[in-house]
């Protein structure tokens, strides 16, 4: 039998090393989907129940193995309903490659059933690689640079491939004019910022007293020299949310979260520092660095697209963190005060008793900070743990303490709702030998994380360790934009647009075989996620959380806080849940006392 297109383009994924490849069938495919048959099953198609989720899935794949996420949706609606997934993996700088199909050739141009303009849809997601085979000869070689293009940008790129150039026969491209040869594999190449560049950072970073570091997911790979660099410089070190696996929380020095999700000593970090080192992180909001002229900048990135942004740095070190680092620690000094570097740490220890005391607030029925603060004490020495966008991840940033050799991720840039789940299961594919935690909000569960739980059961017997754990918080509200309502526009609730329907998610659970866990009480909250981390399969933990819980931003005065409250009370008075708990009293108890900052 004759080798087919879609049968080479099988064979060169899995000479790429690619053994997933998430997606959904559809017509626009069948010629690759006949080839996974003939190939029996290698790479391994899985299949989720929409395409966002696939590309959702390649994104969790990708961020938690750190290799290439590989999603395939037939031509149309398939290929459209892959764009969210692709734009998360576009603006986390993740290497993701879509396959698509299209229309036959033939009917091109003809306003055919499912005939969308595909590289105008995808042109600005696959910004950085994106091509439709027409003949064979074009392969290996698209195949080739669209993989090779998405590790070096670090991001989405597309392939689309007609229903009949999928079933032609193979043939190579030969040695004439206008073929394009082609050849597996990249090598390793580490960039390095030049010599002067790293003396000029080395002297701002040395005339500093009170230096803060800032760290992304650029710094991943570069966690003994961070830690190095720290001691050294007596700096505390506060983390972009996709860099909260980057280091130990454990470390005294290390402050937490940073931004609106982030705790109270990142934020006097950033406002009490007279020198700012960043790495690897493109963490947007610079209201929450320092004011400018007060401190002096350097930045260290890969991509020097992303250097110079977000403040006024002096030095911009266009490098791998790593290299860069180890070029740059021999030029640093140790001599200077530990001052600053005690009251990091002080700052960091009254952080963690606030946060406990915050979590043993009660509330109707359940504090959700308690529910993530107790999954703190239980999570796995090797737990993936991913989060939701909303209230959730507000949780998620403050009180899980990241421990060596644990992984966490969620949506950083784009913020998307949905990703939580399969991110879980992406991370299950990557790692079947260790368990996953998402933590997601019922509003996002009832988005799509319901229909992936199908998924999770589809594939359960797969997994080595066969610990997937979702925590739903069930509070009917989509929490975080009730509570920015309220904090920005000092708007009572919504409720038409706010309020959602109760469901049984631990039911469904159970309903579709799975442990389905609901917790109503404070008191069974350890329990129950005793038991879902002790399942023999996927379990749901559903959590009846109370939606009056503020995620207090680090920076509000006391004021805001206050005025933010009376607005509460005032425009929800029918909301007994908020009247009975005093939300005014509440809001005082979050506080270590009467603070402006």
């Amino acid at each position: 039998m004759s080798t087919k297109v879609s049968d080479h383009i099988l064979q060169r994924l899995r000479e790429w090393g690619v053994d997933h490849v998430f997606g959904y069938p559809g017509d626009g495919i069948n010629g690759l989907l006949a080839a996974w048959g003939r190939a029996e099953n290698k790479p391994r198609f899985v299949q989720s129940r929409h395409e966002e989720m696939s590309a959702f899935e390649a994104v969790g794949y990708a961020k938690f193995s750190g290799r290439l996420g590989v999603c395939a949706a037939t031509s149309g609606p398939g290929a459209i309903h892959l764009l969210n997934g692709l734009y998360d993996a576009k603006l986390d700088h993740v290497p993701v490659l879509a396959i698509v199909g299209q229309t036959h050739r033939t009917a091109m141009g003809g306003s055919y059933q499912q005939e969308v303009d595909l590289h105008t849809l995808f042109k600005d997601v696959a910004s950085d690689f994106i091509e439709t085979v027409t003949v064979p000869e074009q392969l290996p070689n698209v195949i080739d640079r669209a993989i090779r293009t998405a590790y070096a940008r670090r991001a989405p790129t597309a392939i689309i491939v007609p229903g009949d150039v999928q079933e032609l026969d193979y043939s190579p491209p030969t040695h004439e004019f206008k073929m394009v040869p082609s050849s597996l594999g990249r090598s390793t190449w580490t960039a390095v910022p030049s010599e002067e560049s790293v003396q000029q950072a080395a002297e701002i970073l040395n005339s500093g007293d009170k230096v803060a570091i800032l760290v992304g997911q650029g710094a991943a790979g570069a966690r003994a020299e961070v830690e190095q660099i720290a001691g050294l410089l007596k700096a505390g070190v506060a983390k972009a949310l996709l860099g909260k696996d980057v280091l130990s929380d454990e470390l005294p020095y290390v402050t937490g979260s940073i931004g609106l999700l982030g705790t109270r000593p990142s934020y006097e970090l950033m406002r009490d520092c007279d020198t700012l080192l960043t790495i690897g992180s493109s963490f947007p909001y610079t209201q929450f660095m320092p004011d400018f002229g007060k401190a002096r900048g350097v930045q260290i990135d890969i991509d020097p697209h992303m250097v110079g942004m977000r403040y006024p740095y002096e030095v911009n070190l266009v490098g791998d963190a790593k290299a860069t680092l180890q070029a740059l620690i021999p030029l640093l000094s140790e001599d200077r005060g530990r001052e600053w570097h005690d009251q990091v740490c002080a700052n960091v220890t009254r952080w963690r008793e606030v946060m406990g005391r915050r979590a043993e607030l009660s509330a109707d029925p359940i504090n959700p900070e308690y529910v993530v603060h107790a999954l703190d004490a239980l999570l796995p020495a090797d737990a993936i743990v991913s989060s939701d966008s909303g209230s959730a991840a507000n949780w998620y940033a403050r009180h899980l303490t990241m421990k060596p050799g644990m992984r966490s991720s969620l949506s950083g840039t784009l913020a998307t709702m949905g990703c939580g789940v399969p991110y879980a299961i992406g991370a299950k594919f990557a790692h079947p030998d260790r368990p996953a935690i998402a933590l997601v909000g019922d509003g996002a569960m009832q988005m799509n994380g319901m229909a992936e739980l199908i998924t999770a059961a589809k594939y359960r017997d797969l997994w080595e360790d066969p610990r997937l754990v979702i925590a739903v918080f069930n509070n009917h509200d989509l929490n975080q934009v009730t509570w920015e309502m309220r904090a920005m526009e000092g708007a009572p609730s919504f409720l038409p647009s706010q309020e959602i329907p109760d469901v049984q998610y631990a039911a469904f659970a159970r309903s579709l075989g799975l442990t389905g866990i609901r917790v109503e009480k404070p008191e069974d909250v350890e329990a129950g996620w005793r038991a879902g981390l002790e399942a023999d399969g996927p379990a749901v933990i559903e959590f009846l959380t109370d939606p009056a819980v503020p995620p207090i931003p680090p920076h509000a005065t006391w004021e805001q806080m206050e005025a933010t409250a009376a607005s509460i009370l005032k425009g929800d008075a029918d909301r007994g849940s908020m009247i009975k708990q005093g939300l005014k009293a509440k809001v005082q108890e979050f506080l270590p006392g009467r603070e402006k900052h």
